[in-house]
């Protein structure tokens, strides 16, 4: 695998591929590698010659500057894991490398590009984390440039993320295919992700409540009226009373706006944000009529 600090390098290295028209699989992620970013790289191996993926710990989509500090980082281990994957390369630079000085500590909306994904960013990850996507938008749409990917893979556990990522491509044609995956889980059924390195284990046992909230809601949710199931749901994850909703959601998978009843729509989805201790962590889960 040969690991790339700067765009020049990744430029230099993946220009005979191209020459040769092989395809070019991306996978962006912010480090601390799971089982769920192998997933993402197995997709993209399988269906691309060639594999890249970046690790960047992103600033500009950071609300908290605590947040951003206390983000995991272990980088020693990701390579570890990537190399043992097949990934052919990886980029990781520096926050120099991919903002100028101005744009190194910016406020929430000052100094990104005034993106404009609608009522996409409007709704839970966008209501409670404003900039958020915009910030997100910024990064990747500036990692596409480097990379010039056929195709990138994107976990379905930010399934939002995945529907702005999408409308970005849509509205600056850029040419690279968007694939989202399944959420992967661990043995409780918790949303794997790189905050779960941050819980203790008892957070992480009491975590596993969330998805188990999700999928009854799924499996037994529309015989109450929606309000109903989303109370209910609400209650069995904060029973404890060690873990806080934020929020929880029944929308429309397209829009993303919420469903006020069962309208019969296919593309129903739950989603939640949820606090465990100094932890917020987010799922998602499709529901069916």
């Amino acid at each position: 695998m040969k690991i790339c600090t700067e765009k020049s390098e990744v430029a230099r290295g993946l220009s005979p591929y191209r020459l040769k028209k092989n395809t070019i699989g991306f996978v962006p992620t912010m480090g601390a590698l799971h089982d769920g970013h192998l997933a993402l790289v197995k997709r993209s191996k399988s269906e691309n010659d060639i594999t890249v993926v970046s690790i960047f710990v992103n600033p500009t989509q950071f609300n908290s500057q605590l947040d951003l500090k206390n983000y995991p980082k272990t980088l020693e281990a990701d390579i570890r894991m990537l190399t043992a994957a097949g990934v052919d390369f990886l980029f990781a630079p520096t926050v120099d490398e991919m903002y100028s000085s101005r744009e190194k500590n910016p406020s929430p909306e000052t100094d990104k590009e005034q993106f404009d994904f609608g009522e996409l960013e409007t709704v839970m990850e966008g209501k409670f984390r404003a900039g958020h996507f915009k910030g997100v938008a910024q990064i990747v749409k500036r990692l596409f440039e480097v990379v010039l990917p056929s195709r990138a893979y994107f976990g379905e556990k930010d399934f939002q993320q995945l529907a702005v990522i999408r409308k970005l491509v849509q509205d600056y044609r850029l040419p690279v295919e968007i694939t989202g995956c399944p959420t992967e889980r661990e043995p409780t059924g918790l949303a794997m992700s790189s905050r779960n390195l941050r819980l203790t284990e008892q957070e992480r046992r009491e975590a596993a409540v969330i998805s188990k909230a999700l999928f009854e809601l799924k499996n037994s949710g529309f015989r109450f009226s929606l309000a109903e199931a989303k109370k209910k749901a609400v209650e069995m994850i904060e029973s404890s009373g060690k873990l806080k909703v934020e929020y929880l959601e029944i929308a429309d998978a397209a829009s993303l706006q919420p469903l006020n009843d069962w309208d019969g729509s296919s593309s129903a989805r739950v989603f939640t944000a949820v606090k465990v201790g100094e932890v917020r962590l987010i799922d998602n889960v499709e529901l069916a009529p």
